[in-house]
């Protein structure tokens, strides 16, 4: 009798209910879910401020420069949250600039030359009208960018390219190169300022909006979860995605108070509204600034439409396959022409801001914003090979760049210098980014 071996049968582990999702993995930055990009990211920008804030003798790390830091960048960031799905699309935009030099004229003739002589001086419907008409010339403009890329055939680079210099001389034309001074009060709000902040109580105030915003986004990401059986991050990485992102709009608000108005203006404000000044003087503060607000409500709507909506499920179903979108049934010539009508608009509101924050409007406004706009976007992780990038890595990118500014304008540093850093940095990005997706694809 012939001696017969057997093979014990491998061990199949028990099935999971279906009513427990799986865990999300175990590994510390697996557990939170946090892109490398976007921590490396912020790992750098924490290095940009040190080093500048050492070589400008402390004057970098201070409430007044953070304060401004953020007022400079809202127009980047808002511009940048529309070059996201231009390149996510594959595309480039270089007229963005150009766009935001003849939105932010046309506001301003529209204000100034119609809407004032019928309304007359800080009437409410006279912001609100000049807005709606500089962000429908923005739209119409992308949009004729967007049709004859989409329907004609020409390449992006060449449409946006002849976009810039057609829209900076007609920025000229419009007002014949005069610049043109805003006159309402409401409007100048959006620039920021002593009077375009929102002061400490209403700061805090939307502190605790934010906090509970990011409290309730975090149940309800993970009821989703729950509901169709996804991996679920562990408890503990829950709790610290909440504290750590309440602890930073809490360190924000308590920089932005912490800038006070200059002793004069604190003099006069108070003149103004009947309070006593006490011998040690009053201490006012700025809290968050207009811009800033409305550059985050700008990301948040930008995250929900990328993230939420049909719309940014398409896009970013062409920029990774745009043949197999179009086989899919995707009408891929209207959503390009949609993606470049948005990033018009967004660049009239950046327009609005810039033109605001300036009191003024002029010709030669928005020159170079291009280049910062879509190194805002590289830096923050946006792929130029198309289908990749995150609204938020763009407005942080955006962060970087005006910070890798602001630095060397304490330092002194000469414009043409500054120019050269940003270049370097632009192509350090492109890069990296190559190099990123040669290693992870």
């Amino acid at each position: 009798m012939s001696d017969t071996t057997t093979t014990a049968a491998p061990a199949v582990p028990p099935a999971r209910p279906a009513s427990v999702p799986p865990s999300a993995s175990s590994s510390f930055l697996g557990a939170l879910e946090i892109d490398v990009r976007f921590l490396g990211m912020v790992g750098a920008l924490a290095v940009i401020w040190v080093v500048f804030d050492f070589l400008a003798d402390g004057t970098f790390l201070t409430p007044r420069n953070l304060w401004n830091l953020s007022v400079q960048t809202s127009s980047i960031a808002v511009m940048s949250t529309g070059m996201v799905l231009v390149i996510v699309m594959r595309h480039i935009d270089l007229s963005v600039g150009s766009i935001l030099g003849v939105t932010g004229m046309i506001m301003a003739v529209f204000q100034v030359n119609h809407l004032l002589p019928a309304f007359g001086f800080n009437h409410p419907a006279v912001i609100v009208l000049t807005l709606a008409a500089g962000i429908l010339a923005g739209a119409l403009i992308g949009a004729l960018h967007g049709f004859v890329i989409a329907y004609l055939g020409v390449p992006a680079f060449i449409v946006t390219l002849g976009g810039l210099l057609v829209w900076r001389g007609a920025a000229w034309a419009i007002a014949e190169g005069k610049t043109i001074p805003l006159v309402d009060d409401n409007f100048k709000l959006l620039g920021g300022g002593a009077n375009g902040s929102i002061g400490a109580t209403w700061s805090w105030v939307v502190c605790v909006v934010a906090c509970l915003a990011i409290l309730a986004a975090t149940v309800q990401a993970r009821r989703q979860r729950q509901r169709f059986h996804f991996p679920l991050k562990p408890l503990w990485a829950e709790a610290f995605t909440i504290v750590a992102g309440c602890l930073a709009v809490v360190c924000a608000t308590l920089v932005v108070n912490a800038y006070t108005l200059p002793a004069a203006l604190a003099r006069r404000y108070a003149e103004a509204a009947g309070i006593e000044v006490p011998p040690e003087g009053l201490a006012i503060s700025f809290g968050f600034a207009v811009p800033v607000l409305v550059a985050l409500a700008v990301g948040i709507a930008m995250t929900f439409l990328t993230t939420r909506t049909r719309f940014g499920r398409y896009v970013f179903a062409i920029g990774g396959n745009p043949e197999a979108a179009e086989l899919a049934g995707i009408n891929t010539k209207r959503v390009t022409l949609m993606v470049f009508a948005l990033m018009g608009a967004l660049a009239a509101i950046g327009a609005a801001i810039s033109t605001a924050r300036l009191n003024s409007a002029t010709n030669a406004q928005g020159t170079l914003d291009e280049l910062y706009v879509i190194a805002a976007a590289v830096i923050g992780g946006t792929s130029l090979a198309g289908g990749a990038g995150t609204v938020a890595g763009a407005m942080l990118g955006a962060v970087v760049m005006q910070s890798l500014q602001s630095g060397m304008v304490l330092m002194r540093v000469d414009t043409p210098y500054q120019n050269i850093v940003v270049g370097v940095v632009l192509v350090f990005a492109v890069w990296i980014d190559t190099m990123y997706r040669k290693r992870f694809k």
